[in-house]
């Protein structure tokens, strides 16, 4: 762990300095199409990793809270600190994951990419090409900070992504329905729910029972599109009351089955 600057200047504690500036460039895409951060909103963060999206969340307005929700011991720790460098209690780590029930599961952890850490690795091992295109394209289409990367061949893109995934390690980690979390800290209102958990977005929803949906304002999340899970969602979405939906790639990932998706209510 080493701390480091981003773009603007924000100092930021970080695993792997490189993804961490990658990171900061993906989050910029969650804050469109709608999505907006205010004076004292409430944010939920679940995969949030390091907290490179919490604390860009916490700098869009005065008294924003943010939540954030990162199972991996290793990665919470790192969360811990960026959290005490934005200080005033603006940010909130809960270190255990968000699913479909109270439990106990079995996480894998990527040393080399923290932030692909997740309950679901199959969806990698299943189709190593989809990985390898991921890599590709963000080889292709890198932060302005990062343009370096456009120097290196794409032909090494195979290479790089089984580097990424090795050492892979398992570890034990505690999730908690977004449900329980609402009536242990008895919030009434989220004005954004951001889920990006590598493939667990589905076990997150279904874990948020009926009478606590009307208490979320807007969604951003990233879709894993297996099993017409992208479909599914918007029409979770829709039955309860979320009727301006958009879903778009990301630069680089048109080859890939990841979507951002962008919900509101009217």
């Amino acid at each position: 762990m080493k701390k480091i600057k981003l773009v603007d200047d924000t100092l930021l504690f970080a695993l792997r300095a490189s993804e961490a500036r990658m990171l900061d460039h993906h989050v910029e895409g969650y804050l469109t199409n709608g999505i907006e951060i205010n004076d004292g909103d409430v944010v939920l963060d679940v995969g949030a990793n390091i907290g490179v999206f919490g604390v860009r969340a916490a700098q869009k307005g005065k008294n924003v809270k943010v939540y954030c929700f990162e199972p991996i011991p290793e990665i919470a720790d790192t969360l811990v600190k960026n959290a005490d460098l934005v200080g005033g209690n603006q940010i909130t780590v809960c270190k255990y994951g968000v699913s479909s029930e109270d439990t106990e599961a079995e996480f894998t952890y990527f040393p080399n990419t923290p932030a692909l850490s997740t309950l679901h690795p199959d969806q990698w091992d299943k189709d190593p090409s989809a990985f390898r295109n991921a890599v590709k394209g963000t080889m292709k289409n890198p932060p302005d900070n990062m343009r370096w990367m456009k120097l290196i061949p794409t032909v090494f893109s195979g290479l790089i992504a089984s580097y990424l995934v090795s050492g892979r390690k398992k570890v034990k980690c505690y999730l908690k329905t977004l449900s329980t979390f609402i009536r242990e800290t008895k919030i009434q209102e989220i004005d954004l729910l951001k889920i990006d958990c590598e493939g667990a977005e589905w076990d997150v929803l279904i874990g948020i029972k009926n009478e606590d949906w009307c208490k979320i304002k807007s969604l951003v999340i990233e879709v894993h599109d297996v099993n017409n899970r992208l479909n599914k969602i918007q029409e979770l979405l829709k039955k309860h009351g979320f009727s301006n939906i958009h879903c778009e790639r990301e630069a680089g990932l048109e080859t890939t089955p990841m979507f951002n998706l962008f919900a509101l209510r009217s």
